[in-house]
């Protein structure tokens, strides 16, 4: 009898234990998405976050700028913008002053690593570039993206009549454009912050910009013609 006492007893002692194990089991390796944040849902950056940005939120449908194979490793960036100094310093002074501003801001964020929604020398996109090489040197509020920057300021129709300062755009994502913007320098050069270079000089000659170009936007008149 007390050996079938012992039996039973260690029956239901093994039952119950294999109850709790499937039962921890579940929970120990059941995925828990109740804390899992929708990847989808918009950000909105804080004063508290190294990317503030005047509260902008960005669009769930704006995705990151694609990559691109074009090469800028022919350009001299700092003698491209060297030579733009020289044509600047011979202009009057007032405009001359004005668009002295506008490269010494440019010379300020040259080479600055690329970040999506970033407005600082740690990263920053293109349209906080835009934004604040406008704000410091011209005292011009830009909106905070490309799209709505295309909507400010004249449309210039031609290639030919962009200059100094002009903004230009571009086509680079599936479902918002534009998707990027620069400042037209001349001779066909821009400055931009690129996803892969930071701000850097690129061409609108080169075949990726030049099969994306979509106009400029002339926002500033004090600039030089």
């Amino acid at each position: 009898m007390r050996f079938l006492y012992s039996l039973v007893t260690g029956i239901a002692v093994l039952f119950l234990l294999n109850g709790c194990s499937s039962t921890t089991e579940s929970i120990r390796y059941k995925k828990d998405t109740s804390h899992k944040k929708d990847s989808t849902e918009s950000k909105t950056f804080t004063k508290s976050d190294s990317t503030y940005i005047d509260q902008f939120t960005f669009p769930e449908d704006e995705e990151e700028l694609e990559d691109y194979s074009e090469d800028n490793s022919k350009i001299d960036v700092e003698g491209v913008l060297q030579q733009f100094s020289d044509k600047i310093s011979k202009l009057d002074a007032d405009k001359g002053t004005v668009s002295e501003q506008v490269l010494i801001e440019i010379i300020k964020l040259l080479k600055t690593p690329y970040k999506y929604g970033g407005t600082t020398e740690k990263g920053i996109d293109c349209s906080a570039f835009t934004q604040r090489v406008y704000a410091n040197a011209l005292k011009v509020q830009l909106l905070r993206s490309a799209r709505d920057q295309y909507t400010m300021g004249d449309e210039i129709n031609s290639r030919e009549d962009l200059k100094f300062g002009d903004l230009v755009f571009f086509n680079t994502r599936r479902r918002v454009r534009p998707g990027h913007v620069g400042i037209y320098l001349g001779d066909n050069f821009f400055v931009h912050a690129s996803t892969k270079l930071g701000v850097t000089v690129s061409s609108l000659e080169q075949d990726y910009y030049n099969k994306r170009y979509m106009g400029g936007r002339r926002i500033d008149e004090s600039l030089p013609e």
